[in-house]
Parts: structure tokens; C-alpha cells; sequence
């Protein structure tokens, strides 16, 4: 069992206080802390203050010692495929292995537009994912030096035709925004998919966000009834300029009982 949260970094007062919140997340006992991958807030005032997603990872890498670090998720259209393994590859060194890969296909199109990205089609940007994974693999290959360890790819989303055959054939995180009946059929598309390729759908963990709005209370009952469905891993949100951990402290107390 596993607790994630991923730290929005919009609408902060300074870069020291979303250091602090890394801190701190990593003092309670929280298995990965995540960012996301815009750059632009996705809620509140849309012009309000907000980071860039890599070289953030890269001082989370720096300051912190054990809790892992990932973007939820980095958007495929970004950055070169083989320019992205790069990156990662040294963040992965800089954390002394601790990185985990996410990617996605993108969706936000204000930070396509506004930063002169090709928006496409939701179709397009999968097939761009498609082509880009197993670059991003083959490069790791050839770096030098390696990874430090075989880098967790997560992927999001539930798409039926394009999005879960990729996790499927590549990741070993599967992260999605779900309800109980839509987790209990898409697992079953995604464990089908990997039945089609020959892979143990067991080899992938299950990451399932708690829902936005739920107190401690609402959000062990959801941890609860999808921990009986299979999942393994629960992220929460934590948002400035707030921060409030107690859904967080809640879920770390509930996995220390389990």
C-alpha cells in the first residue's frame, strides 16, 4: 500500500513554501510526492503564480533523501522523447533512483497555444505518446552513464483503444481519476490488454486519485471500499495556499492500520 500526493504548484506565495510542503510531506511519511506537468494554474485565477515541472523535480531530487518524485503527469508534447529520458535519467541520478516517469498524451490547451505547441487531436497526441515511449526507452539504453535502476513509467488515463494498451505495454504505474463501477470495468479492459500481449496485469499497480472535496472521513471510506477492488496505491491533492495535510495524515494513519 502506498500514499501518494501530488503537490499543485500553482498559486503559492514563494518557491519556499512549496519547499516546505516537500519537506514536510517527506517528514510524514508519504511514499511519492508528485507536481504536474503546465504552465499555466488549471484552477482559480489562471493567471496566477505557477512553476515549471522538470527542473522543479530536479531540486525535489536535491532536497530530499527517501520519499520518491514524479510529475502527474509530464506531458508527452512537451519535449523530445529522447530529450525527456535524458532528463529523467539525471533526475533519476540526482535522487539516487528515486524518479518515477509519468506521462501523458497533454490536454491543457492554453499551454499549447500560448507556448507554440501543435494541439492536434486527442487521437494525434496519443499516437505521438505511442511513438514516444519506446524512444524514451531505447534511450535509457544508450545513455551513459544508465538509470540507476529500471525508471517506473506511470501512465494516465483510461482511454479503451489507445491509452490502457500503452499501460499495458509499458507502465508499471497506472494512474486514473475514477469511481468504483468505471474502476471495476476499465481494470478489466486494462487486464485484458495485458493478457493480449502475455503480460501479468499484477506486474502493474493501480494509482487512484481521492476524489476532489472529500474530508478525512469521506476520503478513508473511499480508500476503503477501493482498497477491497485491488488498488494498491491512493494520491491526494494539496493545493496552496492552505496546505492541508489532515486528509494526508488521515490516509498515512488508515495505511499504517492495514
Amino acid at each position: 500500500m502506498r500514499i501518494g500526493v501530488q503537490l499543485q504548484p500553482q498559486h503559492f506565495v514563494d518557491y519556499g513554501s512549496l519547499r516546505y510542503a516537500v519537506a514536510k510531506l517527506e517528514d510524514l511519511g508519504v511514499d511519492v510526492v508528485y507536481n504536474w506537468d503546465h504552465f499555466f494554474p488549471l484552477s482559480g485565477d489562471p493567471d496566477g503564480t505557477h512553476f515549471e515541472c522538470w527542473t522543479m523535480l530536479a531540486a525535489w531530487a536535491e532536497q530530499t533523501s527517501r520519499v520518491e518524485i514524479g510529475a502527474l503527469v509530464t506531458c508527452n508534447s512537451y519535449r523530445n522523447p529522447d530529450l525527456l529520458a535524458d532528463m529523467a535519467r539525471t533526475v533519476d541520478h540526482i535522487s539516487n533512483g528515486r524518479l518515477i516517469l509519468g506521462i501523458g498524451s497533454g490536454w491543457f490547451q492554453r499551454d499549447y497555444d500560448e507556448y507554440g505547441y501543435e494541439f492536434g487531436t486527442a487521437g494525434s497526441r496519443l499516437d505521438d505518446l505511442a511513438a514516444a515511449l519506446p524512444r524514451i526507452t531505447e534511450r535509457w539504453a544508450k545513455l551513459n552513464p544508465k538509470p540507476t535502476r529500471d525508471i517506473p513509467i506511470l501512465i494516465g488515463g483510461g482511454g479503451e483503444k489507445k491509452t490502457l494498451p500503452l499501460v499495458a505495454q509499458y507502465a508499471s504505474v497506472w494512474h486514473y481519476f475514477v469511481d468504483l463501477e468505471t474502476y471495476r470495468h476499465k481494470s478489466q479492459v486494462l487486464a485484458q490488454a495485458c493478457e493480449h500481449i502475455g503480460r501479468d496485469p499484477n506486474a502493474i499497480a493501480h494509482n487512484v486519485a481521492i476524489p476532489r472535496g472529500l474530508d478525512a472521513d469521506g476520503a478513508l471510506k473511499f480508500a476503503d471500499t477501493m482498497v477491497n477492488e485491488g488498488v494498491t496505491e491512493f494520491t491526494a491533492e494539496l493545493a496552496a495556499p492552505s496546505f492541508d495535510y489532515r486528509v494526508i495524515e488521515a490516509l498515512l494513519r488508515w495505511k499504517a492500520s492495514h
